[in-house]
């Protein structure tokens, strides 16, 4: 947060949502040039819809502990990373597209936390 001193974490492991239905739709939207599926979790939260194309795979076994969100749900009927989602779960509307679709390798610096970071579970 900005206004904390403190970096606030989840663990990705843990899910207390629960996906009730799931419906796949094809062919149903093109982004940067991918026709893009749709993927429709209902869930006690709220309903997820993700957009993507299997073009844009990923290897599954990957994420097998994040469980957060429902990711690894998704990514098990998807195979793929999104390029969009809508998440609507009645507190807040989240919408994300991807703006490019670029491979590339990560810098480990990136995933370093600041020097003396203090950090705390998120209480949410």
């Amino acid at each position: 947060m900005a206004n904390s001193e403190t970096l606030l974490w989840n663990d990705g492991a843990t899910n207390a949502d629960e996906i009730l239905k799931t419906e796949m739709n094809k062919g149903v939207a093109d982004i940067l040039g991918y026709k893009c599926d749709e993927l429709i979790l209902t869930c006690k939260s709220g309903i997820q819809k993700y957009y993507f194309n299997s073009a844009l795979s990923v290897d599954t076994k990957l994420f097998v502990n994040h469980k957060y969100g429902n990711w690894y749900d998704f990514l098990l009927q998807s195979n793929s990373l999104p390029l969009k989602l809508i998440i609507d779960n009645g507190q807040l509307t989240l919408e994300s597209i991807a703006i490019e679709v670029k491979e590339m390798k990560l810098d480990q610096a990136i995933f370093e936390l600041p020097v003396n970071s203090k950090t705390m579970k998120s209480p949410y």
